[in-house]
């Protein structure tokens, strides 16, 4: 779903599109669906948002940000999260955090989060969903190590990144570290790496960088030029100087 078609010049967000999207996510229960502004107050919210927060009503959370509603160190988390977003244009995927249960006690979850833009492609917000995955953090600490393996990963996408050495880091076997992401993210350490680069690639493409496909690749992580373009073009079904072309409307 495109939610970027929520959107239109004035004002900034439709709301009877939204008020058919609220109904749809309230019909799930382990899923919490949220739209934000740019300045990360909630315009709309689904029904399982409200419980995870502990509060009675959407009332409660309509026009509040995360630190007005969660305790402060996750709240700056969430934050963070969404400045990203909002200031790169980049969307945030599969992503495992801790959140608060109804109990107030820290479980994990998986959080998308997307930006949205308006027909001028002025991005106006964003949209998210967090996804419960029914894990409390004292019964699945070994998750913590999950979470920061996988953060490392995203954070140093261009670097020579060794999954051994970050599983014996974690004080985990690499089998187990694959076992665990396939069970949470659906795909191995290995293929994260591949999607941080290639989205990296292509998000250089999309600015309009006017650097060289090769300095790309090369910031991207890649030392082979080639194996760049193949992957690239696997992922994308464009080589990377049709994409660029496809970006400027060639």
């Amino acid at each position: 779903m495109d939610m970027s078609a929520l959107f239109c010049a004035a004002p900034p967000i439709r709301a009877v599109q939204l008020a058919s999207l609220e109904a749809l996510f309230d019909a799930l229960t382990d899923l919490v669906f949220f739209v934000k502004d740019r300045e990360g107050r909630y315009i709309t919210v689904n029904n399982a948002l409200v419980r995870r927060c502990g509060l009675r009503s959407k009332d409660q959370l309509i026009g509040r940000t995360a630190l007005e509603v969660y305790p402060p160190l996750l709240a700056q988390t969430y934050l963070a999260q969404d400045r990203h977003v909002i200031d790169s244009g980049t969307a945030l995927k599969k992503h495992l955090e801790l959140h608060l249960y109804p109990s107030r006690a820290r479980g994990w979850c998986l959080t998308h989060k997307t930006p949205l833009r308006d027909e001028n492609g002025t991005i106006v917000g964003l949209a998210g969903t967090s996804q419960d995955l029914g894990l409390a953090d004292e019964l699945h600490p070994v998750y913590r190590k999950i979470a920061d393996i996988a953060a490392h990963i995203r954070a140093n996408y261009h670097a020579n990144v060794s999954m051994e050495e970050l599983a014996s880091n974690a004080g985990l076997s690499l089998s187990r570290v694959e076992r665990l992401f396939q069970r949470v993210f659906h795909y191995s350490p290995r293929q994260l790496l591949l999607q941080s680069r290639l989205g990296a690639a292509m998000s250089l493409i999309e600015s309009g960088s006017k650097h060289s496909i090769a300095q790309i690749a090369y910031a991207c992580g890649y030392t082979d030029h080639s194996a760049f373009s193949r992957q690239f073009k696997a992922h994308t079904g464009m080589s990377p100087v049709q994409y660029r072309a496809h970006c400027r409307g060639e």
